[in-house]
């Protein structure tokens, strides 16, 4: 089968409080879609848990209005650690996740009229398009862009969707974007551009030198869910005054405190792998057959971009709409690169929490 990057599934978040931090989620990005909930241990993973299989709980958080989503997670077997410095614009790693709006300025009144930690005023980007950057209640930040390929209307007030890809600190931009552009897809650079940038200048080590590199896709994506996901794009950034940049994970695990991961959803793992191989990012983990998620199945993989970032492949094979009375999407057997139709991907918000 060929390797098909259907989209972004979701941002991998490490948190102290899984059900804190989501209801914030809910309230501010109107990720209020439960796809799953499951405590477990994570016995793969122990080459980033320090050769120990650890206990976490996940959840996976969605919105409706489209975009990825959030993987939500938290150790049970012991503390979320914090980096044990200032993360800085120019750190390796994923820096910030970008957030679509719809309307960028009414998303900026709603997040400063409701208490949100906003850095700094509404801007506009090297792209010419307003934006913002803002905190969550753990520090994480946030990148509100302009969006594109909404799935519905759900009328949340902010109106924001979901993940919409992510800013990533890079010690090389030439050497990075090959990863991206070549093997995940990004082929078109809507920007490269180097200076000071008043949009950034809110940020910590935000008013140094950086280069800029906005990469994106031409065509649509392609598979069952692609039309939730929807366009991403990803930025890359690397200071060029900063000489005392490190690696945002450093020393500590994955799963810790801040973004863990990126998460692509793909069709055609066996593919990937060999491209991946080829360019030099071998996987580090592979669940090699369907990984059980308890309520949600898949084959599960990652990579490691040049700084260390984390790259995860999901190839979904089970998806629950409604687990009360076994509706479950299979997907292992459909015609790769097909969508699932509207109204199935629509049933998936029956599974929406109320506060």
């Amino acid at each position: 089968m060929e390797k098909i990057i259907c989209g972004i599934q979701q941002m991998g978040v490490g948190v102290p409080d899984v059900q804190e931090i989501w209801k914030w989620y809910r309230k501010f990005f109107g990720a209020n879609v439960r796809v799953f909930e499951e405590a477990a241990e994570a016995p793969l993973m122990i080459d980033y848990t320090g050769d120990k299989v650890q206990s976490r709980t996940a959840t996976l958080a969605l919105s409706m209005d489209g975009g990825g989503g959030f993987e939500i997670w938290q150790y049970t077997s012991r503390n979320t650690e914090k980096a044990t410095f200032d993360i800085q614009l120019g750190d390796y790693g994923l820096y910030s996740c970008r957030i679509k709006s719809r309307d960028v300025k009414k998303s900026y009144d709603y997040f400063v009229s409701n208490g949100a930690k906003v850095l700094g005023d509404l801007s506009e980007g090297p792209d010419g398009k307003p934006t913002f950057f803002v905190e969550d209640p753990n520090g994480n930040i946030f990148h509100i862009v302009e969006g594109s390929g909404w799935f519905r209307d759900t009328k949340h007030p902010s109106h924001c969707g979901v993940v919409a890809g992510s800013m990533i600190g890079v010690s090389d931009i030439d050497k990075s974007i090959a990863l991206y552009r070549d093997v995940l897809g990004y082929e078109t650079v809507e920007y490269d551009v180097t200076g000071e940038f008043d949009d950034l200048k809110s940020l910590p080590a935000g008013t140094k030198k950086v280069r800029r590199v906005l990469l994106s896709h031409k065509e649509l994506r392609q598979g069952p869910f692609a039309k939730l996901l929807g366009p991403t794009k990803i930025e890359l950034v690397q200071s060029l005054e900063r000489t005392d940049c490190k690696r945002i994970f450093e020393n500590r695990y994955w799963g810790d405190w801040g973004f863990i991961h990126l998460c692509f959803d793909v069709q055609g793992m066996d593919q990937l792998q060999k491209e991946c191989e080829a360019a030099g990012y071998p996987f580090t983990v592979d669940s090699s057959d369907t990984f059980d998620m308890g309520e949600a199945g898949g084959r599960f993989s990652y990579i490691e971009d040049p700084d260390g970032a984390l790259i995860e492949f999901v190839e979904t094979h089970k998806v629950p709409v409604m687990k009360k009375i076994g509706w479950y999407i299979h997907l292992k057997n459909r015609k790769p690169g097909k969508h699932l139709p509207t109204w199935m991907l629509r049933a998936m918000g029956m599974n929406k929490v109320k506060d």
